[in-house]
């Protein structure tokens, strides 16, 4: 046996492990830092507010201010419940989903779901449905606007959809949306009980649902979920505090 050569390739062998290990402990380290919430972009007199009304904050802060329009949407029936619309051929279900997982399930069945998003934040508190929201400008959820998955015995059987038209506002003009962390400032501060857990953060569009065929205008709007299922909206424009569970809006 070649013992030089043996030895050669048992040095290149112990490097080349070292260097996956080396790169897996960098990803996961990456991974632990993009899901850890950063406080530092909270006031210090914020965070004081946290600590003395002990609120956590699980979910990562979103950084991203863009600018973005009012918008308008239109029910196409009026607002009315559409009916209940069996799949011709059920799809095999799963309990959680990732959005292109489900898009991907689904794209035979329901072609346009492309153009929707999967919520499961919002689908883990409803038993036997998959919620998903209309996208504006194919990236923006409008929130409250909902087409219903049905499943049972891991099977996807029947859908919901409220059709509607969105359109754009004449004269609206772009502007750049308040900061998640302000927004969740003023949540803390003056709205949120003690003891709250905050668990999603995601920016979209804050849309409601009228017996009406005429054009409703949506801002843009900030989304917190707390673990105990409550959803708090905050405007995106004005920073006005909205609670659908109370459906009182808070200047």
């Amino acid at each position: 046996m070649d013992w030089g050569r043996a030895k050669n390739v048992l040095i290149y062998a112990f490097l080349l492990l070292n260097l996956v290990l080396g790169y897996q402990l960098w990803n996961d380290l990456q991974e632990q830092a993009d899901s850890n919430p950063d406080f530092t972009s909270l006031e210090s007199s914020i965070q004081k507010s946290m600590d003395d009304k002990r609120i956590k904050v699980l979910a990562k802060i979103p950084t991203e201010t863009p600018e973005l329009p009012k918008i308008s949407y239109r029910f196409v029936n009026g607002g009315q419940s559409e009916d209940m619309v069996d799949l011709q051929t059920p799809v095999d279900s799963r309990l959680i989903y990732t959005p292109k997982e489900l898009a991907s399930a689904m794209k035979t069945s329901l072609p346009d779901i492309g153009n929707y998003r999967y919520d499961e934040a919002a689908s883990r508190s409803r038993a036997g449905e998959f919620v998903l929201h209309p996208l504006v400008d194919g990236k923006w959820p409008l929130f409250k606007i909902e087409l219903k998955l049905y499943y049972s015995n891991q099977k996807i059987i029947s859908y919901r959809d409220q059709v509607i038209e969105i359109g754009g506002l004449e004269g609206e003009k772009r502007q750049r949306v308040l900061s998640a962390s302000k927004a969740l400032g003023n949540l803390i501060e003056n709205f949120l009980p003690e003891g709250s857990v905050v668990t999603e953060i995601e920016l979209g569009y804050y849309g409601e649902v009228f017996n009406s065929d005429a054009h409703l205008p949506a801002a843009p709007a900030w989304r917190f979920i707390l673990e105990s299922g409550k959803e708090y909206y905050v405007q995106g424009i004005s920073g006005d505090v909205i609670s659908p569970n109370t459906e009182k809006t808070k200047e």
